[in-house]
């Protein structure tokens, strides 16, 4: 037991590492090489930088670590241990990744360095963000508006990276100031999209007079729970019963298929829903045995 949350835990660091080198790449690579402003502690960085002279790498440790210090307090260890890994990861990386590429580059089209840049973005904040953990600095504080007021989190970093970018007005181009709008949006999306992969799933609600036969069909055929609401019929006022079901995505056609195998009649309504929890979907499925009543 002891050793599976060994070996879990070095999986997650490794993540977390994982996450914080291609978001450090897509800095390094396509954000920095274009001049493209942006948000996040990199956008607070450049505007330090433009005012100050300060190097972004070296500003980028100072504030992640402050950040990781606001996290710990407001989410407690077993969060600051995988951010603590982001607050040293993410500087270390980019300062890496600047050094051993130096002026090599894949591409000078602004479009693509803002596209690309946008999407490793996404993708390393995401990856880290679904293990429990940060990329430390300004993701922090949405994380903390999540836990307290539920607001999504990607929804909290496209305002904070829009405050930000306000930042870098003055010291920016009107062109640099639409890419580094467009950056945002592109990452934000992105982030958006790793946050709920895999978590979608389809609700299948239906309306049928061989309701029981579909009831069986699917218990036995997609090994899915049903739940039984009792309905009654608009026009004719006849009381039936609606069954109600959580499919994967995957499982969506063949689902489909089996309900207008039994009834080719049959009123189903489809429906997709962010997330589920229970049962079959965050936790393990588990089989009663049915007894009959004597």
């Amino acid at each position: 037991m002891i050793m599976e949350k060994f070996v879990k835990r070095v999986a997650e660091t490794c993540v977390v590492i994982l996450g914080n080198c291609l978001y450090a790449f897509g800095i390094a690579m396509f954000i920095l090489p274009g001049g493209v402003i942006t948000g996040g502690t990199t956008g607070i960085a450049l505007f330090v930088n433009d005012i100050w002279g300060i190097p972004v790498t070296a500003f980028v440790f100072v504030f992640n670590t402050a950040m990781f210090f606001v996290g710990l307090f407001v989410f407690g260890w077993k969060f600051a241990a995988n951010t603590i890994v982001s607050t040293f990861s993410y500087p270390i990386a980019l300062e890496c990744i600047t050094r051993l590429l130096g002026d090599y580059r894949i591409t000078q089209d602004l479009i693509l360095c803002t596209v690309f840049g946008g999407i490793c973005i996404g993708v390393g904040i995401g990856i880290v963000i679904r293990i429990g953990a940060s990329t430390g600095g300004m993701d922090i504080p949405p994380l903390i508006l999540n836990r307290y007021f539920k607001i999504p989190v990607s929804k909290s970093i496209y305002v904070f990276d829009m405050l930000i970018l306000l930042l870098q007005v003055f010291h920016s181009t009107g062109e640099q100031i639409l890419y580094g709008i467009l950056l945002v949006i592109v990452y934000s999306s992105v982030l958006d999209r790793c946050l709920m992969l895999g978590t979608a799933k389809m609700q299948i609600k239906v309306v049928s007079t061989k309701i029981e036969e579909i009831r069986a069909a699917v218990l036995k055929d997609i090994d899915r729970g049903v739940t039984m609401l009792k309905s009654e019929t608009g026009y004719m006022g006849k009381e039936t019963n609606m069954l109600l079901t959580v499919v994967s995505m995957r499982e969506l056609a063949k689902t489909e298929k089996l309900i207008h195998s039994v009834d080719e009649n049959a009123f189903v309504m489809i429906s997709r829903v962010s997330e589920v929890s229970g049962r079959g979907f965050s936790s393990k499925k588990r089989y009663i045995e049915k007894k009959e009543e004597l």
